[in-house]
């Protein structure tokens, strides 16, 4: 019984993350529109600078993760192509070791603070009668139920090597007869 709960955490949490990015993707998208896809593509018109503002917004929010689903988002809203959204991916990656050197230096942020005090910020104007000011809370919002549903998934996974059991249970699927089996298993 623990298992099947532990499933329907994983899930819902990833629901919750899923639902996040999607009313973050459609708040940007109505709210911005066209200046936002002008901003976005001047801050990717080259490779460089799209690996900088990839670097730069994952210091920023300490979550290559994050960094990625919001330019996911980007490019299903079609605000960024997906040849923009390369080099903001791989700066991403660059921030994550940035971000591990600040959080050595400065010690660990909690972005879920930040993200429900966003959501309490933005709630009171989703009943805005400004379209614009409207869009841009249900962004700020999905942003804060972004960052939850991150936080939630953490702290829903299992610790492997707090489980031995699980680990033993994953090795068994190692050495599997066919020798791709495995690692068709494992991706999906």
């Amino acid at each position: 019984m623990a298992v099947v709960y532990q499933i329907l955490q994983i899930l819902g949490s990833l629901g919750v993350f899923l639902y996040g990015m999607k009313l973050m993707s459609e708040g940007i998208q109505n709210a911005a529109g066209d200046k936002l896809r002008n901003i976005l593509r001047g801050m990717t018109k080259n490779r460089y600078l799209g690996i900088f503002t990839g670097f730069l917004i994952t210091a920023l929010i300490q979550s290559s993760s994050a960094t990625t689903v919001m330019v996911v988002s980007f490019v299903n809203a079609g605000l960024l192509t997906l040849t923009e959204s390369i080099g903001v991916i791989m700066g991403a990656n660059i921030g994550t070791t940035v971000t591990l050197w600040i959080i050595a230096v400065l010690g660990k942020f909690n972005i879920t603070a930040v993200a429900i005090a966003l959501i309490g910020i933005s709630f009171p104007f989703l009943f805005s009668k400004k379209e614009k000011t409207k869009h841009f809370a249900e962004f700020l919002l999905g942003f804060g139920i972004l960052f939850i549903g991150l936080d939630f998934l953490k702290n829903s996974v299992p610790d492997i090597n707090a489980n031995p059991e699980i680990l033993s249970f994953v090795k068994s699927f190692t050495n599997l007869s066919f020798p791709y089996a495995s690692i068709l298993l494992f991706v999906l």
